[in-house]
This record gives C-alpha cells, structure tokens and sequence, in this order.
C-alpha cells in the first residue's frame, strides 16, 4: 500500500435468480475532497449504503478521517441489489482509512461478510442468506459472518463457521482479534426435523368421503387436482389439509424451498430450514408476473414459492386468462425461465397444482341444495375461462357439494392427517423404489415412454379403458393422466398390475370434463 491511499478488499454475496455469487468489496481511500462513491452497477439501495455506514462507523464510536473513498464491487457486469453489502463495505472502509487495524494473520479472502447495517450500528437480517451461504461454501470459503437474524437458516449448512452478530463493533472486534463472536452450533437435518408439523389436519372434515379419497390419490402419486362445487362446501379446507399429508421435505428438497423463499423475504426472522412442504395461496387478481416470477427486478413468483409443495388456485376462472395459460410451462417442465433485457433467470417451480372453482357464476349449478340462478350461456361463458389445454394438465377432477347436517353432527372422529400420510408414505416409497435409476420419482412426473413402460394393465382394465376413451372423447394427454393415476391407485392397494377397478376410479377422476365443458 502507498503512501498516497490506503486499500482495502472484502469478500462479500450477491444473488442472481436463486443461485448466489462472490463480490469483491474494493475500497480505496485517499486524501482530498472528502466524499463517497460507489461503483460497479450498484442499485438504489446499495447507492444509499455510504450514508448508512458513515453513521453506524460514527455511531460505533469511531472517528472517520476526511478521505476521498472510491467503492468499487465487482463483477463490474452483474448488477448489485440490496443492502446485504453494507457490512463488508463498513469493514473496506474502516481498514482503508486506518479506523481498524486487522489482527496479525486475518484470513479475509477465506471470510464472507453481508448484513444490512442500521444508523446506531446494528445489523439487520438481509434477503437471500441461504443460498449466499451455500455458495459461500461451494467456492471454498471458510468462514461466514452474517446478521444474527440469518444464521438459523444456515444452521444445517455443515463445512463452514458461522458467526452470528449483531452490531458493528462486534465485527470491528473479531476483525482486530479483541473478541471472537461464538461460532453458530451446527446441526443435522435430522435434529432439526423432528416431525412433519400438521397446521390443518384431516380429521376436522366432515363427510366428503369422496374428495377425501381424491386428495389421497392426489398426494400418493404428486397429481394435480381440480374442486368443483357450492359455496361453502369445503374446497378451501380440503386444499389446506393436503400439506400435513404429504412426505416431509428431504434436505434437498429444504435446501431448495428455503432458498427461494429466503430470497423473496418470505422467511421470519430468526428462522432456520422450512421443514414443511410450503402452501401458496395467490389472489385471483394476482398479475402474470407474480404468478410466474419476473418483474422489474426478475424474482420469483407464486410458482417458485409453491416449489415442492402446493400452489392453490381458488376461484380458478377469475384469474386473468394470460395467468392460467402462463402456468403450462411450469407444469409440464417444473421451471420457469424469465427473461429481461438486463436480467435472466430460471427459477425451480416443481409443486402440486390444487385448483378450486364454482361451477357457475352464481355457484349453484347442479347444487341438491339450491337451486341454481343462472342462464347457459352465463355458465357457458363462465366454464370457458378455463381452458382445455390446462384442463388436459390436470389429473383429477371432482366434484363437492355441500355436507348434509347428518354428517356435520356425526359423532365418529374422521381419519386424522398422520392415519392418511401413513399410506401416502408407503405408496411413495414403492415409487421410489420402482424409479430408482430413473430421472421422476412419482407417477405424475411418468414421460410417454415410461408411461407404457410401468403402468401395466390387466386385459379387462385395458378393455375399460378403451371404452372410455371412446365414450368420453379422451385426447391423448388425458388417457395418459388417466394411466398415471390408475398406477398411483394400484400403489395405495399394493398391487403392481393395474386391475379394472383402479383404472374405474382413475376414469371417474376424468368425468367433469363431459359434465361441465363438453
């Protein structure tokens, strides 16, 4: 270093899509007109960081020189968005205009810094810590300082130190060796996973013993499903439910929902890896854009927060007709590639699409309760609004009335969630083991080849099937649907060939289509 100016580089994490990247924090001080600038495509947010790191040094109780401080992050090509680098920008400056005077041997190109600073000196949580850390690891850092909020996330991420603080000057003190902050205990996903947490279990429903059914198939095998019924008859409550029945995340599986969610600050603070499989719930009136991801910014949507969990659609027809049409990508690839002048990104969009809707304007038609008041072409004109391609992407449909006052008063308890996730977990095991040198591991991911491959039918559940195909139209895409859950059928029974009987309620699952749009 000269005598003229004083150098400093700091190793921060940047986000781009889901995936995180190093920054180098380079800051260079000499004398002159004082004053601050930031380069290296920086973002409003980071911009405004030299404000809020000059009075967290201050606020910290250490005096700044007058210097000309020149911040440069680089990569220089990809844009910097957050406030996540005022840490590492407070530590360039500090050791760049001699406020701090690092301990003999400190290792910073083995350390990471990011955290959003206060004015007093505090350091807040920042957006997207789990997938920085992971990269962090990956790229062969060693040690990881971060805001105390966001190191939970991070508490099952083994290979790394991970040192939690909470102000500036406990950085300012590790830095100049005074006192070392207490590395996060590290722990397996084991311990962290105790057990699937249950927020709406099964047996608060009453009746719907056929849509019970439904939602177990639907879950067995990973297969989207459509309500249609009245008002109040449950529909919301059921796709509720479907969570608590499903296997628990795997680590990877957590891994990849906690990062997402962790880059849309969907997170609490202070909390670690989700272990529950998420529930995505967007308003009819949601835009294409938070639906599917993308934006000014290019972050996930609605899509990519469901990502190995569940999206619900209620009052399907009422979503804009761009936003249902912009969800057959997702469903068949299980991505979603968004694409900005400045931006590109793919974000993961693998999840069980649960889809509910009245079956007419008014929500009566076909109702043995009420009677409906609408015209035909106002039920015509409401039916249409989902279209047939989507339909074709939907495994199961089924219908839901309302509960007769016999079966609310009923006192039998129904089967409860875990009595229901018992059997869900066989029948996935079975898959597992059946598509073990396979890219799918359920039978709603089946390819055409693998369709003619693992869903072998006995002769008169091939002779039924034919039938239906003819009676009811059938396109090709639905006779394979109907293939995939008569093989998720068979699972739940233990059976490896496809009986009549499975392929008869895998077809029943197929016939709102004849009903309501044909």
């Amino acid at each position: 270093m000269g005598t003229e100016g004083m150098m400093a580089r700091i190793y921060s994490m940047g986000v781009n899509g889901t995936e995180g990247y190093p920054v180098q924090v380079e800051v260079f001080a000499v004398g002159g007109i004082p004053g601050t600038e930031i380069i290296g495509l920086p973002d409003t947010s980071v911009r405004e960081s030299r404000d809020r790191v000059n009075a967290a040094i201050i606020n910290s109780g250490i005096e700044l020189l007058p210097r000309r401080i020149t911040i440069n992050l680089a990569p220089a090509d990809l844009k910097k968005e957050g406030p996540s680098f005022d840490l590492p920008i407070a530590v360039g400056v500090l050791i760049a205009t001699r406020g701090l005077i690092p301990a003999e041997g400190f290792e910073f190109g083995k350390t990471v810094f990011f955290g959003e600073l206060s004015l007093d000196g505090k350091i807040r949580a920042v957006n997207g810590a789990l997938p920085m850390v992971i990269s962090a690891k990956e790229r062969g850092f060693q040690t990881v300082v971060l805001p105390e909020e966001n190191a939970k996330e991070a508490s099952c991420i083994e290979g790394l130190r991970i040192l939690p603080v909470s102000t500036l000057k406990e950085v300012i003190h590790y830095i100049d060796g005074s006192e070392i902050p207490v590395p996060q205990r590290q722990m397996t996903y084991e311990e962290l996973n105790r057990e699937n947490i249950i927020t709406v279990d099964m047996c608060q429903i009453r009746g719907q013993k056929a849509a019970r059914r439904a939602m177990e198939v639907a879950a067995a095998g990973g297969h989207n499903m459509l309500m249609i019924g009245v008002p109040g008859s449950g529909k919301t409550m059921l796709a509720r439910c479907l969570p608590g029945i499903l296997p628990p995340l795997t680590f990877e599986e957590s891994l990849e929902t906690t990062r997402i969610h962790s880059i849309c600050g969907r997170l609490s603070p202070g909390s670690g890896l989700m272990i529950t499989r998420p529930f995505s719930a967007p308003h009819h009136s949601a835009s294409v854009a938070s639906l599917i991801g993308g934006g000014q910014n290019a972050k996930p949507g609605e899509v990519s927060l469901a990502h190995n969990g569940v999206l619900f659609l209620d009052e399907l027809p009422e979503f804009s007709r761009a936003a249902l049409e912009a969800l057959r990508q997702p469903l068949e690839d299980g991505i979603v590639s968004v694409s900005r002048i400045r931006h590109q990104a793919q974000y993961q969009s693998s999840f069980m699409l649960i889809a509910a809707m009245n079956p007419c304007p008014c929500g009566y038609y076909g109702s043995t309760s009420r009677a409906c008041r609408c015209t035909k072409n106002e039920i015509r004109k409401y039916l249409d609004r989902v279209s047939g391609p989507l339909l074709d992407r939907i495994d199961l449909q089924i219908e839901v009335d309302a509960v007769p006052v016999q079966e609310i008063n009923d006192s039998l308890p129904a089967e409860s969630s875990a009595t229901v996730a018992a059997r869900v977990a066989a029948a996935r095991r079975v898959q597992q083991e059946r598509y073990r040198n396979e890219e799918f591991y359920t039978n709603a991911q089946l390819n055409n080849a693998a369709i003619r491959k693992y869903c072998r039918l006995s002769a008169d559940a091939e002779t039924l099937l034919n039938a239906a195909v003819e009676a009811m139209h059938m396109s090709m895409r639905g006779y394979n649907r109907v293939l995939k859950v008569a093989r998720t059928i068979a699972d739940l029974d233990g059976e490896d060939i496809i009986s009549s009987s499975h392929a008869a309620e895998a077809v029943q699952y197929r016939e709102l289509d004849q009903k309501y749009w044909r």
